[in-house]
């Protein structure tokens, strides 16, 4: 059992060591990219709540 913790572990690191991982500016970029994208998500389901609201509202008022 202990052995194949002690593998695991091992392998993990080789693997970890062949990752590309992005550089800071890029990292930079993409989640810049996700909050622009979320705020831009955020504000069109924000205004479609606000006329199904308004548009009920007037409906069954």
């Amino acid at each position: 059992m202990l052995s194949k913790v002690k593998s695991f572990l091992q392998e993990s690191q080789q693997e970890f060591k062949r990752v590309n991982w992005p550089s800071a500016n890029e990292t930079m970029r993409m989640t810049v990219s996700v909050v622009a994208m979320s705020l831009v998500v955020a504000m069109f389901l924000g205004v479609l709540d606000y006329i199904f609201t308004f548009l009920l509202g007037k409906l069954l008022l």
